[in-house]
Parts: C-alpha cells; sequence; structure tokens
C-alpha cells in the first residue's frame, strides 16, 4: 500500500481561479474614475425629477464620442448614448452626442462625492474623499479647459471655471508641478476665472497631465504631447518664480490687517503684503479656509 503523502503538488493553481477584487463604482482613487469624475462635475448636468426619478447627462461634440462609450463602458448600470443635430449659436447644423444615467444609486453615489443637482458651475468643489489628482484635474481640463498653442506660437494649458475652490486647485496643483504661480480673479465680461500656465510651465503641466496611456479626449493628448517638442528661444530666460505665500501668512496677514506692519512680522515688502491683502480681500485669491488642501 502505498504511502500518503501530507504534502501532494497541486494539480493547478486554484489562486487562479479567484478574480481580483472589482474597483466599485467611482472609487476616485482609481485614475479613470477620478477623470470621469471630473469631467462630469464640470461638463455634466445632474437633473431631480419626481419620485425617484432623475437622470445625469452630459452632452459634447460628436467628435469626442469615444469619451462617453468610455463612461458608459466603466459604468455598471444601464445607460444609453444618443446623437442629435440643431442650430446654435455658432453652427447650423451642430451634431452632437449625449450620454444618459438614469439609475438612483449611481446619481446618489455622484452627487454624494460632489456634483450637486440642479446649477452647479459655482457650487462645484474638489473631492472631499481620498482622489487622483492628476486625472481629475484632467477630467476637469478636457471638459472646460484648453491645450494648444497661442497665436505667438507659445504653448498654453488653461481653465475656465465659475468655481472658485476648482480655479484655486488648478493653481495650487499647477504650482507644485511646476513651481510657477498663478492667481485666480473673475473676469468682467463673463464673472468666471481663466487660469493660464504657458510656456515652460505648460510644457510640464501637460506632461505631468496627459501621461502616456491615460484617459482623456484623444485630440487633447494628442496636443498636449505635441507641447513636449517646445523649446524656448536660444537666449531666452526662464523667470524664476516669486516667494510663494503660505496659508499661516495668508492668515496672519489677514489678521493684522496692515500692510506695513505685516511686512516686519512677515519679512516681506509693504507693496508685497498690500498687493496680497488687496488680493485676499477682493477674493482674487482664495482665502486660507478656502485654500485646497494637498495638491
Amino acid at each position: 500500500m502505498a504511502e500518503h503523502d501530507p504534502n501532494p503538488p497541486a494539480l493547478f493553481d486554484l489562486s487562479a481561479l479567484t478574480p481580483e477584487a472589482p474597483v466599485s463604482f467611482m472609487d476616485l482613487e482609481d485614475p479613470n474614475y477620478a477623470y470621469m469624475f471630473g469631467f462630469l462635475q464640470a461638463d455634466g448636468h445632474l437633473q431631480a425629477g419626481t419620485g425617484r426619478k432623475g437622470k445625469l447627462s452630459v452632452e459634447i461634440n460628436i467628435r469626442d464620442i469615444a469619451i462617453l462609450q468610455e463612461f458608459q463602458r466603466l459604468t455598471p448600470y444601464n445607460s444609453s448614448i444618443t446623437e442629435r443635430t440643431r442650430a446654435t449659436n455658432f453652427s447650423a447644423s451642430h451634431h452632437s452626442a449625449t450620454w444618459t444615467l438614469c439609475a438612483l444609486e449611481a446619481r446618489t453615489r455622484l452627487n454624494e462625492l460632489g456634483i450637486p443637482y440642479g446649477k452647479k458651475s459655482r457650487k462645484i468643489t474638489p473631492p472631499k474623499v481620498e482622489f487622483s489628482r492628476r486625472d481629475y484635474l484632467r477630467g476637469v481640463v478636457d471638459a472646460d479647459g484648453s491645450v494648444g498653442y497661442t497665436s505667438q506660437g507659445l504653448p498654453f494649458i488653461s481653465l475656465t471655471t465659475a468655481s472658485t475652490a476648482v480655479g484655486a486647485y488648478f493653481c495650487v496643483y499647477g504650482r507644485k508641478v511646476t513651481g510657477a504661480q498663478r492667481y485666480i480673479g473673475r473676469n468682467k465680461r463673463d464673472d468666471i476665472y481663466n487660469v493660464m500656465f504657458q510656456k515652460e510651465p505648460a510644457r510640464e503641466l501637460a506632461a505631468d497631465l496627459y501621461y502616456p496611456g491615460c484617459l482623456s479626449l484623444e485630440r487633447k493628448q494628442l496636443a498636449a504631447t505635441s507641447l513636449a517638442a517646445w523649446e524656448s528661444p536660444a537666449g531666452t530666460k526662464r523667470v524664476v518664480g516669486r516667494r510663494i505665500w503660505k496659508p499661516w501668512e495668508d492668515t496672519a496677514l489677514l489678521k493684522i490687517g496692515n500692510a506695513g506692519t505685516a511686512a516686519t512680522e512677515l519679512n516681506r515688502t509693504e507693496s508685497s503684503c498690500a498687493l496680497r491683502l488687496w488680493r485676499l480681500r477682493t477674493g482674487r485669491v482664495a482665502a486660507p479656509s478656502e485654500t485646497p488642501t494637498g495638491y
């Protein structure tokens, strides 16, 4: 009679049959969902109906329909993509695609993460939960930003938003990546923020946001990739960033309320303190309590 082997070799690896844990819908630490959320927050519309009815919809130019198809693939709920052609202020026959999601569970999740029902342009903020930062911002830029070259042939990446929190966050993130400081201020015509990075900072920020293989609008991915080839003209010098204002300095400046006194306390020039104090009081820059954490 053969002896019993207490440790027989496995005929096959059972672990190979165990599927990986699926990523939950709108887990913002997942790059694809972080991007998708940023895009929907900027360009989507969450509409409430009677009872449990309602829908999330986003309408974009037909040339970008591929991104809606990706959203549909990433969403484990029934959704639809429709097309229509209509006259607009810019075209007599504008061809667009609309992705629509009605599931209450999905809408509730998106609402909890920070997409308000109804008008939202001024209300949206970066997520309060952990999230993939550059992927979220790429989604926002794909929806409400631009990437390319100015009429003078200079590379740029910009964001147009009505949200103070999102505009400030874009400035903070851009500074972390490039060292270039940007301030936000609403323009007089539209009462919205236009934040732009140009030249080397634009090239560096575009390379960070639009990394190889990321989920994005193809045309903006191509534009961002093209910026990498740009070089500043020979003989030009990159402007060194100014000394960055820290949140505690803003807090101290507002508390002191006088540029001359603050200059001594903060070891800065009086003109610098006066300008910063004016920007804080007029909302050109976010007050310390409104400054996004992280980047």
